[in-house]
């Protein structure tokens, strides 16, 4: 019987036309990943008079989301980070956890971007194209 491991995200990173980008996840804290692909929508109302299901399918796009250490001594977050959220093209983001496992996926940053002088962190939330693999 396989143990599950659960725990940190150790590294995010990102390459893309501006260069390398490495961010310092939390520890102990939660990040959602979302592989993208296909979902069925949720919605009870997706049935015909006789009974019959109707699944609306759809394509949703791979995300990641959690608490990222922000270095105010530094540009990274500060100054480099708004610089990689504007730029339009995608980049290639890896996404180390403690198990091992990488996953890896063409995106860029979404949302906004709001670093926590008393906590120095912040929440990044990065969005991508097809699905986030796991290599």
């Amino acid at each position: 019987m396989a143990n599950y491991i659960a725990g940190d995200i150790l590294e995010i990173v990102c390459q893309n036309d501006l260069g390398e980008f490495r961010f310092s996840p939390k520890a102990n804290e939660s990040f959602t990943l979302d592989p993208g692909g296909i979902r069925i929508n949720d919605d009870a109302n997706q049935i015909t008079g006789s009974g019959q299901g109707i699944f609306q399918k759809n394509r949703v796009r791979w995300s990641m989301e959690g608490p990222i250490a922000v270095d105010f001594a530094s540009e990274n977050e500060t100054d480099k980070l708004p610089l990689l959220a504007a730029d339009a093209s995608e980049g290639t983001w890896t996404i180390t956890h403690i198990s091992g496992t990488i996953w890896r996926g063409r995106g860029v940053i979404v949302g906004d971007i709001q670093p926590d002088t008393n906590t120095a962190q912040m929440t990044l939330k990065v969005a991508g194209s097809g699905r986030l693999e796991t290599i």
